[in-house]
């Protein structure tokens, strides 16, 4: 917003907050009107301010300033805030979603029972509350648990601010920490990025800065290479070369770099990270590894325990296996390929296995097979996956239960952890893990730990997919150290090939552009051309809200999903989700949090890993409710209602468009992606070929051919630092640099 300033001297403005026009939750920038006493209109005032509630007294500084469109008005540079005393202002002021219970309903019973007094009664005769209809001893703790929090949320929030922290995480601070939050913040602001999802480094260090903290202490250095190190773990590496590791906090900490090599080695001493010589390079120290501790034990009992596993004896009864792959045949009514059947011997003979291929090869027919086979014996099967979607559709093409491999473990929060390990290994003879390219280094040595030495293992994937989202590249590595027997499947089954999607995943993969059938009238694979991003959207919202629905019969928000391989730009992620609510969802109960706007209805995602919820990245679902007294919001996954408080709601994101990497395990009726040419750095065949295999019924490639060819050319896979492979193959490391 521009304005024209009056230049004048800093003034005090005092009036009643009435109604807040806009507030940004990530910078506390709010435009609000207040009642002032001898004005007659209500006054806009601009500033930054923490969590806004109507109908309490603002005392404001600042000056007056005159806009050529809105007129007169107060731009503000400091705040307090004052208890309302009017029964307006005091109606106002507990219906707005101040204390959690009172909506603007039952602030109105208690004002019309207390009047002036509310106030008052709830700060020192809180059980005179019990008078008025509908609160009862359960509400009056919550609303006595609330009022308290609120006044020591005020100091923290105050100071905080001073600090330059949003409100969104000052709230999660003092959430994390109670009264202690001052204290933390000043002892260690560090702590904040290590300890609250969301709070970064560069947000803490941006207050260690206005605390005093100098730039070259030592926990700034110590704190900033864990950080460098996260980031690396985001980017899918399991640990990083000391050289790399070096410049990289030098450029983020401007500090010198014997302050960095010191706080490596303090930070190795303490067991917080583990340095290795580089198995090519023992000798050269700038060639180490660094790993944070807990990927260093990922990595090394990953590979330890996979060796004991596939070294351990086979224990079947004896019987013939061509009998047996025979009988198979005509349980599920498919006669076997000669690769298949391979696959179902090695399942039969070895501990440990991997069945790769694209989709149409016939990886689920060896997997009906081989539970045929061991229900037969009276073998105890489990099937997992590392997503809910995934593990609902191998159920529904095997007819066998399957679980996530997060339930199959028995996480709980209350115990601490994962409920299945060594002391505690799941119960039975065979897994069979689908979609495995998705499982990262930590998953993998979580589930190994708890599959019995007895156990045979077979692993399913898609080498071709993008990898895990989370570090390392399990499933690539374990096929590359030839420790276990891979089967890799190439043949498309005739069925299949009726299929444009499955033949054009398959030619993409190959690195040939997609075939378009001539002069059909209805296909599952189509290209439309849009050169310009602005068209290619708008091609975008037309396909998910007319088009496609009318020809194919697919529900907008159910059935269609659109992917997208970057989050910014056009058609980006956040663009589309945006263009893509004001169409499909544009009005209703809404909150706003984050600079985000939720409406009952939504699509969302959950986008990181909630144990206590037994809800995970990459979970979709809708907004069922949306309960602005009791400030909690509720979604709907596959039939659950989970919970969330307001200040959780950072978990959620909209999810009419997601990134074709938040996509991976699950399969879509349609899906719709745009390919252009401002999503260059992001497009590999590996990428696209993902986005495809995600389409069930119908795909739909939405950009120019110009960027799909060099999406497809482009078979670079991103390495990732890992060392599994070496490990599985027994290779000798080395031992960790004091």
């Amino acid at each position: 917003m521009t304005s024209q300033e009056n230049p004048s001297r800093p003034v005090v403005l005092t009036g009643l907050l009435e109604r807040i026009t806009h507030h940004n939750e990530e910078n506390g920038f709010t435009i609000a009107k207040i009642q002032v006493k001898g004005r007659k209109d209500l006054i806009p005032v601009i500033g930054h301010m923490m969590t806004p509630k109507p109908g309490e007294i603002l005392e404001l500084k600042g000056e007056w300033t005159t806009h050529p469109k809105y007129g007169e008005q107060f731009r503000f540079s400091e705040y307090r805030t004052k208890i309302p005393a009017t029964v307006q202002g005091i109606r106002k002021y507990l219906g707005s979603g101040l204390i959690k219970g009172i909506g603007p309903k039952m602030a109105e019973r208690i004002v019309s029972r207390f009047g002036a007094e509310t106030l008052e009664v709830i700060e020192h005769r809180i059980g005179a509350l019990a008078q008025v209809p509908g609160i009862g001893e359960k509400r009056i703790s919550l609303i006595r648990q609330a009022w308290e929090d609120q006044k020591e949320i005020g100091e923290v929030m105050v100071f905080l601010q001073s600090h330059g922290v949003s409100p969104a995480f000052a709230t999660k601070i003092y959430k994390q920490y109670g009264k202690a939050s001052i204290d933390v913040v000043r002892e260690n602001p560090y702590r904040l990025a290590m300890e609250i999802y969301g709070i970064g480094f560069l947000t803490a260090d941006r207050i260690g800065e206005k605390i005093g903290i100098p730039k070259d202490s030592p926990r700034r250095a110590e704190a900033g290479i864990v950080y460098v190190l996260h980031q690396a773990a985001e980017k899918g590496h399991v640990y990083n070369p000391f050289e790399e590791l070096l410049q990289s906090c030098i450029d983020i900490l401007d500090i010198a770099t014997d302050i960095v090599s010191e706080a490596v080695d303090r930070l190795v001493q303490a067991a917080v990270l583990i340095r290795e010589p580089h198995p090519e390079h023992p000798t050269n120290r700038n060639q180490d590894l660094v790993y944070l501790q807990k990927f260093h034990v990922c990595e090394t009992r990953v590979a330890a325990r996979l060796q004991i596993l596939n070294r351990a004896p086979v224990a079947l009864r004896p019987f013939d296996p061509e009998a047996a792959i025979q009988w198979a045949q005509k349980g599920i009514g498919i006669e076997l390929a000669e690769q298949q059947k391979e696959a179902v011997r090695c399942a039969l003979s070895r501990k440990t296995m991997v069945i790769t291929g694209g989709p149409g090869t016939g990886k689920t027919t060896i997997i009906r097979a081989v539970i045929q086979i061991f229900a037969a014996l009276n073998q105890k099967i489990l099937l997992a996956a590392p997503t809910g979607r995934a593990a609902k559709r191998m159920q529904e093409a095997t007819g066998f239960d399957a679980q996530t491999i997060h339930r199959l473990l028995a996480y709980s929060i209350q115990a601490g952890g994962f409920q299945k390990d060594e002391n505690h290994p799941l119960d039975a003879d065979l897994i069979i893990v689908d979609e495995a390219s998705m499982i990262d280094i930590v998953l993998m040595y979580h589930f190994l730990k708890a599959v019995a030495v007895s156990t045979r293992l077979v692993l399913v994937g898609d080498i071709d997919q993008l990898p895990s989202v989370g570090p390392g590249s399990v499933l690539s590595d374990i096929i590359g150290s030839g420790l276990v027997p891979v089967i890799t499947l190439k043949a498309i089954f005739r069925q299949a090939q009726n299929s444009r999607i499955i033949v054009n995943a398959h030619r993409i993969q190959r690195g040939f552009l997609p075939e378009l059938e001539a002069n059909a009238s209805l296909s599952d694979f189509y290209v439309i051309e849009r050169d310009d991003p602005e068209q290619a959207v708008e091609t975008i919202l037309n396909l998910v809200t007319d088009r496609v629905p009318k020809r194919f019969g697919f529900d907008p928000i159910e059935d269609i999903q659109v992917l997208s391989p970057m989050n910014k730009g056009a058609a980006g992620v956040s663009n589309l989700n945006l263009k893509l609510q004001e169409r499909l969802n544009p009005s209703g109960v809404s909150l706003s949090r984050g600079g985000r706007i939720f409406r009952r209805g939504d699509k969302v995602m959950q986008i990181r890993n909630n144990y206590d919820r037994d809800v995970f990245n990459g979970d979709i679902g809708r907004i069922e409710r949306i309960d602005l007294e009791e400030q909690e919001v509720v979604v709907c996954f596959d039939g659950r209602e989970v919970v969330y408080d307001f200040s959780d709601m950072d978990e959620l994101v909209l999810a009419y468009a997601i990134s074709i990497h938040k996509s991976q395990g699950s399969e879509y009726p349609a899906v719709i992606v745009p390919i252009l040419t401002q999503h260059y750095v992001m497009l590999q065949r590996n990428l696209i070929y993902t986005a495809v295999t995600r389409g069930k019924k119908l795909v739909v490639l939405v950009g120019s051919k110009k960027a799909l060819a060099i999406g497809i050319k482009n078979d670079r896979v991103q390495k990732r630092y890992s060392l599994l492979t070496e490990r599985l193959q027994g290779r000798q490391i080395g031992h960790s640099v004091p």
